[in-house]
């Protein structure tokens, strides 16, 4: 039993490694880690909790740990800074491991990996954290710095939201990245009742409910649904509900020819043919290869028959397609992903400010390209899962300064369920769902009509 605990941490401490090393998403290589290790499934959901858990508190982990150790945290050996960090992660956050019992797997595993030296520094930190004490965030004199270490976000990202929605807002946001996401599901109406998919569901042991937000969704409380029969068959799709909204958003009518400018993995794609009701069509794009097949996948799987794929960059799209040749277009636009710091908190460490002005380059680009297809009077929809003000409204408010023939579509308010209405800004075509706010993650959506 003790050898199966220590892998446990031997396998996260791998896997935070890899994470680190190559810039790898955390959700990708924590999957493959966990078939690589034939880890016992009793032990996989601590393994997920100290893997995405360290990476989530590392900031604070960190500040926490600087105190105790003589050598700066950065000249310490990669694996030794995080094999302290998931070690102080289990006895700070983690109230069902003792703390010797944490001190004692990390001092085996540095054994292990280094020198008697090493062990018995390891030891010594964390025996020290143990007997004196965690540091007082609160004697941190920089706001912005406190605020940051309290909910470990980057300097610059607490800096620069603070600027955009101010200190108290910034500090809610971030605290909501820190809380577990909501899972949620989109059922396929199409095919299958909400009722069907969780009587379905229930016998299979997972427990779910419908959702307050949308009539197709369904919030999961406990369970996974990969390899249900719901989703083998193609009754449901995993997604969060605020990218759900954007197929809402778009407001698509039967027979309609649909563009999704940057489709991949498809999940907007597949929920708009859904609400097409297997009329009209949809041309997905994305720009890499590999995703188109992913697009298509999720196509096989719900059974569409009203979508067609191809590698292309959205931004040569009109070489493509001629002139006002569709009735809505969709750009869910590639963006700095900071909306989904729940779901992925390895991305906050890996952007960085620069990656937010080449991409709000991108997304101009985009839209400039896309709307000569769209047909007069027809609707544009642009949509990320960023909450950063430079990637959407100022974005949008660009592209409309700069195209006389765009306006910003009111009528996008009556496509959106009553409850989400409120989080209308004064303009009425955009919305910006926060971390929090919800359940969802966090998307900007728009709409502009072209007269």
């Amino acid at each position: 039993m003790k050898q199966q605990q220590v892998n446990v941490r031997e396998v996260a401490l791998e896997t935070l490694l890899k994470i680190e090393k190559n810039q790898a998403y955390s959700h990708l290589l924590l999957n493959d880690m966990i078939t690589k290790s034939k880890l016992n499934k009793r032990d996989v959901p601590l393994l997920t909790e100290i893997v995405y858990g360290t990476i989530q508190r590392q900031k604070t982990l960190d500040f926490y740990l600087t105190p105790f150790s003589k050598r700066p945290l950065h000249k310490l050996e990669d694996w030794v800074r995080i094999l302290l960090r998931l070690t102080l992660y289990q006895f700070v956050f983690l109230e069902r491991i003792p703390d010797h019992a944490a001190i004692n797997e990390a001092v085996q595993i540095a054994k292990k990996r280094g020198h008697k030296g090493i062990s018995g520094m390891v030891n010594g930190i964390l025996r020290s954290v143990q007997r004196e004490g965690l540091p007082n965030v609160d004697d941190v004199l920089d706001e912005i710095e406190k605020v940051a270490v309290k909910t470990s976000h980057p300097y610059w990202l607490i800096d620069r939201w603070t600027n955009q929605y101010g200190l108290e807002k910034t500090e809610r946001m971030a605290a909501s990245n820190l809380l577990h996401p909501t899972h949620s599901a989109r059922v396929n109406v199409s095919r299958v009742t909400v009722d069907e998919v969780l009587h379905s569901l229930s016998e299979e042991g997972i427990e779910a409910r419908k959702s307050d937000l949308l009539p197709e969704s369904i919030i999961i409380q406990k369970g996974s649904l990969s390899h249900t029969q719901a989703f083998k068959h193609g009754w449901i799709t995993i997604q969060d509900e605020g990218s759900m909204l954007v197929a809402h958003a778009l407001g698509v009518q039967q027979d309609e020819h649909i563009l999704d400018a940057c489709a991949a993995p498809g999940g907007k794609t597949t929920h708009i043919a859904e609400m097409l009701d297997h009329t009209g069509e949809i041309h997905a794009l994305d720009i890499h290869p590999h995703k188109v097949k992913l697009i298509m996948q999720q196509v096989e799987r719900l059974e569409i028959k009203n979508v067609t794929a191809q590698s292309l960059d959205a931004r040569k799209a009109s070489d493509q397609f001629e002139v006002e040749s569709f009735d809505r277009i969709l750009v869910d636009a590639p963006c700095s992903g900071l909306g989904v710091i729940q779901r992925k908190p390895d991305i906050k460490w890996t952007k960085k400010e620069e990656d937010i002005y080449q991409l709000a380059e991108i997304q101009k680009e985009i839209l400039h390209s896309v709307w000569p297809l769209l047909k007069t009077n027809g609707t544009l929809v642009y949509s990320t899962c960023t909450v950063d003000q430079e990637e959407n409204e100022e974005n949008i408010r660009s592209f409309i300064h700069s195209c006389p023939n765009a306006h910003i579509d009111e009528t996008l308010k009556d496509r959106l369920p009553v409850e989400v209405q409120r989080t209308m800004n004064e303009n009425r075509g955009m919305i910006q769902l926060f971390p929090g706010d919800y359940g969802t993650d966090g998307f900007f959506i728009s709409a502009l009509v072209k007269k």
